[in-house]
C-alpha cells in the first residue's frame, strides 16, 4: 500500500513538550527515575546491540538518559524547533528531523529503536510501528502511560478533570494487554514488560531475529 507521508505530517505537532522528564517536584521526580531504571533493565536484556536510535525525543532529555546506557545512539524529532534544543542539550550525538511514518535509516539497519512517550500522540500508531519494523535489525523499546491509571491519577491530582483525567494531546490510550497487543500485531514478539508507576515499558524482539 503506497502511503501519502506528506499528508500524514501535514499537521505538525503543536503541544508543549518542554516538561517531559523535567519535572522538579520530589515524587515527579523519583516516578521519573524509575522509568529510566525500567527503561535500563530492559535495555540489559537485549543482546549484541551496536547501534541505537530514539524516535520523537522532543527538547533531547529522556536521550540524556539514554545514552548512558545505550550504545552507538541517535536521536530524532519531527518539530523543528525541538530539533535545534535537542542539539543543545546532547551535542555529543547525531540529532537530526524526520517523521516516524517516513524514518531516514535504512532497512533493517538500527539495533535497537526506543519510541518513549510517544504513540499516545499519533494519529496512525500502527504505521509508526511498521516503519519502525522497517529500519529495526533486532529490538523496540516502547513507553506508554499505563491507563485507565494515568487518567486516574491526573484527576487525584486535579489535572483535567474536565476531560476526565485525558492529558491534552493523548489521542490514544492503551492498558498493558492492549499495547502488547498491537505490538506483536505490527512489530514482533513482546519479550519483557516493565510497569512503573504511570506508564507501561515493552520490550519487543522483530518476528524472525535470532
Amino acid at each position: 500500500m503506497m502511503i501519502d507521508h506528506t499528508s500524514l505530517n501535514a499537521q505538525p505537532e503543536n503541544e508543549d513538550f518542554s516538561g517531559k522528564y523535567k519535572n522538579e517536584g520530589i515524587i515527579a521526580k523519583y516516578l521519573v527515575n524509575n522509568y529510566f531504571k525500567a527503561v535500563e533493565r530492559l535495555i540489559s536484556k537485549t543482546k549484541n546491540t551496536e547501534s541505537s536510535h530514539e524516535i520523537g525525543i522532543g527538547e533531547g532529555r529522556s536521550t540524556m538518559r539514554l545514552k548512558k546506557m545505550a550504545v552507538g545512539l541517535s536521536g530524532s524529532e519531527y518539530v523543528d524547533y525541538m530539533v535545534r534544543i535537542a542539539r543543545k542539550n546532547n551535542p555529543d550525538l547525531n540529532i537530526f528531523q524526520e517523521s516516524v511514518y517516513e524514518l531516514k535509516h535504512e532497512n533493517k539497519s538500527v539495533d535497537l529503536v526506543f519510541l518513549l512517550e510517544v504513540l499516545e500522540h499519533l494519529d496512525y500508531p500502527e504505521l509508526a510501528l511498521k516503519e519502525i519494523k522497517r529500519i529495526s535489525k533486532r529490538y523496540l523499546i516502547l513507553g506508554v502511560p499505563r491507563e485507565p491509571l494515568w487518567k486516574l491519577l491526573n484527576i487525584c491530582r486535579f489535572k483535567y478533570v474536565k476531560k476526565l483525567g485525558n492529558t491534552p494531546g493523548h489521542l490514544n490510550h492503551w492498558s498493558r494487554k492492549e499495547i502488547v497487543k498491537l505490538i506483536e500485531a505490527n512489530f514482533g514478539k513482546v519479550i519483557a514488560v516493565e510497569t512503573p508507576i504511570p506508564w507501561i515499558i515493552v520490550l519487543a524482539k522483530k518476528n524472525g531475529t535470532q
